[in-house]
């Protein structure tokens, strides 16, 4: 059992029962919301994972998420039901495939509203040069963006990335790592439509012992 207790004066509650080897149940709460307690069950195995989740109230939500497949091939999907109103907030469903070189995923999100590609293959693992590309189309409004990116390592500690939208937005930075987990990086953006006022320059230094 985990117990947390916040500013607000909110006590953290959950309770993990393992079923050794492929099943997790879990339930928890937050004191005094009433509308917080919730079950959750886990399932796994080689090829699948599935987890489940119902509230305790009166008019709970449902949720439901799983993947079945392997390193090469995976299906999944995400489901939102609300009892109450006897409607699904959340459908969403997903392919990929993957091989040691590529990556490609299609996804289906919003409750069908959205479509969106990807597309990931490494050209050259010595130096980590990749390159990708991302298509999403909104049926509602019939909107369509797509995305094109590339990463190059100038040497072991330098990262060089940039990409760019059919909007015209471009970005670019460059990041130097001189430990593990010291970073400092240079980055900037532009809108070649406008490129006086929307040119953005940014530096960023992250420090962790």
């Amino acid at each position: 059992m985990d117990t947390k207790v916040d500013t607000n004066s909110k006590l953290y509650v959950t309770i993990n029962i393992d079923e050794p080897p492929e099943r997790k149940t879990i339930f928890s709460f937050i004191a005094p919301d009433w509308k917080s307690p919730k079950v959750e069950s886990q399932y796994w195995s080689e090829y699948a994972g599935i987890t489940t989740s119902i509230g305790l109230t009166g008019n709970p939500f449902i949720t439901f998420s799983g993947v079945v497949g392997t390193n090469t091939l995976a299906v999944g999907t995400d489901l939102s039901f609300d009892t109450a109103r006897g409607t699904y907030d959340k459908i969403n469903a997903g392919l990929s495939i993957s091989t040691p070189d590529l990556t490609t995923s299609l996804t289906w999100n919003d409750k069908g509203n959205t479509l969106a590609a990807t597309y990931y293959h490494t050209v050259w693992p010595l130096t980590n040069t990749n390159i990708g590309a991302e298509l999403v189309h909104t049926f509602s409004s019939n909107e369509k963006s797509v995305t094109i990116g590339t990463q190059h390592a100038l040497d072991p500690l330098t990262m060089v990335k940039a990409k760019v939208n059919n909007n015209g937005k471009v970005y670019a930075l460059i990041q130097h790592a001189w430990s593990p987990k010291s970073l400092f990086t240079i980055s900037g953006e532009v809108d070649t439509r406008a490129t006086v006022k929307s040119a953005k320059f940014g530096l960023a230094l992250a420090l962790k012992p």
